[in-house]
């Protein structure tokens, strides 16, 4: 039977983005770790998003596009809980190897996570608003 980590591993096969031997270690792991997570997450990620907005009795479906921009970044931003749920998604599916990394610098991969994830959103508002 295969291992927890062998599994995501395989789930994350490759890297997205460039690394060279320049590369910082957060730009390793954002690269080696965050952005094939985001990919796989990626309709899940969305999913919750519609359901929050829906939850929150919010005008969101119904802004302007630059508006609906803003309330992405300013709720994910602004909403602790909302945005420590959206981690959790995302952290869950680190392997031990990368939840040690994770661990050593927490606040500036965190940092990274999020803003990563703002702009995964934020570049699919479309799909957002079809998905109502």
């Amino acid at each position: 039977m295969i291992n927890r980590d062998e599994l995501l591993k395989q789930i994350k096969n490759e890297s997205i983005g460039t690394i060279s031997e320049l590369s910082s270690p957060e730009e390793r792991f954002q690269n080696q770790t965050l952005r094939p997570i985001l990919k796989f997450q990626n309709d899940l990620l969305i999913a919750v998003f519609v359901k929050y907005c829906t939850k929150q009795k919010s005008t969101f479906f119904k802004l302007s596009v630059i508006k609906k921009l803003e309330y992405i970044e300013q709720n994910i931003q602004r909403d602790m809980k909302f945005r420590d749920f959206l981690k959790g998604i995302i952290i869950g599916l680190f392997d031990s190897e990368e939840f040690a990394t994770y661990s050593q610098n927490e606040s500036n991969l965190n940092k990274r996570l999020i803003s990563m994830l703002i702009e995964r959103l934020k570049s699919q508002i479309q799909i957002i608003e079809v998905s109502i």
